[in-house]
């Protein structure tokens, strides 16, 4: 088995303590940091090299270069150190330390961008680069490849559509690129279409929700599908930190502030629905990347992961 073969079929974890004060209600979480390289982000990269790959845009020579905060950047390098190919990856300055180190560990370059622009800037810097160079790189352009929300249709919606029996009848996550909502979204509507899928977002242009894009303030995927959105909740950077504290203290899953969001607007719909409903989310990536963040020990903090 390759480290490759390891992406994917995650488990669903029952949050079952948080899940209280909706009685009735299942609050079930996809796993994805127990993806190899850490997040949700290696089936999305993974999609993308391999289709690279395969059509030939991807060749000995190229490197593999994106924008990114996080996660997707992670999970180019160690898909790019098993594949042998170089990784070049753009972000804001301000990404955390123990990112960083960990691109920097599976042999990426990192080039760093302004971190007042965030995550546009990188995105746009990259473009530059690539505009500049065509041929000596490989750009998969995670927010407009379509690759990206297809790895998502392919595995991670059939998996929870199994995972749940079939029962599945709310799934709600935020939107970084929308590659995870756009693919999951439509895997489980082609399955069931009376399922309801609920996109979270920051309720501010201006937030510390890592890896979470508010869209109405920001460059917006070309692969987002808002035809897909029954609904849009928007979540509080302290809802989210809060979240994350309580899921490691009361569930003893550890994991970083898009998932504490993602399971903070879970729980609000949850609490809503009528007995007998089975929400889903996703919880993105470990907390441990975020070692370093003052969040907690409750005090606000930004950052972002991508």
């Amino acid at each position: 088995m390759r480290i490759l073969d390891c992406v994917g079929n995650t488990p669903l974890i029952e949050l079952g303590r948080i899940a209280a004060a909706a009685p009735g209600v299942r609050l079930l979480a996809k796993a994805e940091f127990c993806n190899p390289s850490g997040s949700v982000k290696d089936r999305a990269a993974k999609a993308m090299i391999l289709e690279g790959v395969r059509s030939g845009a991807l060749s000995r020579g190229k490197t593999i270069i994106d924008a990114t905060s996080g996660n997707t950047g992670i999970a180019y390098s160690m898909i790019g150190a098993a594949l042998g190919f170089g990784v070049r990856l753009y972000m804001p300055r301000n990404t955390g330390a123990e990112r960083k180190r960990t691109m920097l560990a599976y042999g990426a370059e990192i080039v760093e961008t302004d971190p007042l622009e965030g995550s546009d800037g990188a995105f746009l810097a990259v473009r530059g680069a690539v505009e500049a160079s065509p041929d000596s790189f490989f750009y998969p352009d995670q927010f407009n490849n379509p690759a990206n929300p297809q790895a998502h249709f392919d595995t991670t919606g059939a998996e929870i559509w199994e995972q749940t029996g079939r029962r599945v009848t709310h799934f709600i996550t935020g939107m970084g690129t929308s590659g995870t909502f756009v693919g999951v979204a439509r895997r489980l509507k082609s399955e069931n279409p009376a399922i309801r899928t609920i996109a979270v977002q920051p309720d501010m242009p201006f937030h510390g929700i890592e890896g979470t894009k508010h869209m109405g303030s920001t460059i917006r995927p070309g692969i987002l599908d808002e035809s897909l959105q029954d609904g849009v909740a928007p979540v509080a950077t302290e809802a989210a930190y809060a979240m994350a504290r309580r899921l490691a203290r009361e569930e003893g899953v550890f994991v970083g502030v898009s998932s504490g969001g993602n399971v903070a607007a879970a729980l609000a719909l949850a609490t809503g629905l009528p007995a007998g409903s089975v929400v889903v989310t996703v919880l993105c990536d470990s907390g441990s990347r975020y070692l370093s963040e003052l969040f907690w020990d409750g005090i606000v903090c930004d950052g972002g992961g991508i």
